[in-house]
């Protein structure tokens, strides 16, 4: 057995290290992007690249091209948010303006079903080897958690409060597919991701009204 398979069994389940050192990277990345903090972004690249052994290892590429991508947009994250706080001072959030997301919306819709027919044809996705219409509706899901978290990496990356939103619609699907993925540990950190995302929902929410509610005296004047 390499490290990629070493792990541990729970009630008969096996669970690998990487699934799980991965995940909490992500928690840990979620409890960052709550506080702006620019180790958001590292702890993001470390997860990825664990989770993306653990995807090889569990033989689900379509995830696996996920944490691919996840690498690459902590990069592009990682960038940005230096630049926001270059000065010394804490990350600005705002709203996606009506076009962005009319951009984003539409990226999630249309993304979802040319990355679908992709990861079906290709067989990129477990759910291409599942007969019809389960097959279909897996590897929809597996390209709309896929397009889904590309869309709210990249509005996290910018500092939009919407980057939560879509990773609330995104964990509906994530939380059953990962348990049916076999990975467990996924399963139940997507369960506690859409606690943890509500919560930092409210709290960027909060942070853009009360910096909204400082500019108000100086325009004023």
């Amino acid at each position: 057995m390499n490290w990629a398979q070493a792990g541990f069994e729970v009630l008969g389940t096996k669970v690998l290290w990487t699934d799980l050192v991965g995940n909490v990277a992500s928690l840990a990345t979620v409890l960052l992007a709550m506080r702006r903090s620019l180790w958001t972004w590292p702890v993001q690249l470390t997860g990825a690249v664990l989770l993306l052994v653990a995807s090889l290892t569990a033989h689900i590429t379509g995830n696996a091209l996920k944490q691919v991508m996840f690498g690459g947009l902590a990069i592009y994250g990682w960038w940005r948010w230096s630049r926001g706080i270059r000065d010394g001072g804490s990350l600005p959030v705002r709203p996606a303006r009506p076009a962005e997301r009319a951009g984003m919306i539409a990226t999630l819709l249309i993304g979802t079903i040319a990355v679908g027919v992709v990861f079906y044809v290709a067989k990129l996705s477990w759910g291409a080897a599942v007969p019809p219409p389960e097959g279909y509706y897996l590897v929809a899901a597996d390209a709309y958690i896929f397009v889904g978290s590309a869309v709210a990496t990249w509005a996290q990356g910018r500092a939009l409060v919407d980057f939560w939103i879509v990773w609330v619609a995104v964990d509906l699907v994530g939380v059953p597919l990962a348990f049916k993925s076999g990975l467990v540990v996924s399963g139940a950190v997507y369960g506690v991701f859409f606690v943890l995302v509500l919560a930092g929902l409210l709290n960027w929410l909060k942070e853009y009204r009360s910096s909204r509610a400082a500019l108000v005296p100086e325009e004023a004047l």
